[in-house]
């Protein structure tokens, strides 16, 4: 039974990966596009650690850590470019 409900909860993970990424391709401003993506990597959290209570294991927890760094970095990054056009700002002399 919990085996069940874990599948139909990543079924609709993967549905709403989906939906997200039509979000990206067809979003009328950049900050949708950038919640999507956020969106996408909160799903895929979720997914592998749904993936990891089917399997049974521990080994994907190391994964879960460094794609939740990852989507953060890349929300900062998004979000920063969205505001100001460029991700790194460099001071000039003049």
């Amino acid at each position: 039974m919990v085996e069940k409900i874990l599948l139909v909860a990543l079924t609709l993970f993967a549905i709403s990966i989906a939906i997200a990424l039509i979000r990206i391709f067809k979003g009328p401003s950049m900050p949708d596009r950038a919640v999507a993506l956020d969106m996408i990597g909160v799903n895929l959290i979720s997914m592998i650690a749904v993936i990891s209570i089917v399997l049974k294991t521990k080994a994907f927890l190391e994964a879960i850590l460094i794609l939740g760094i990852l989507a953060f970095i890349s929300t900062i990054a998004i979000s920063k470019y969205v505001e100001r056009g460029v991700i790194v700002e460099r001071k000039s002399d003049n």
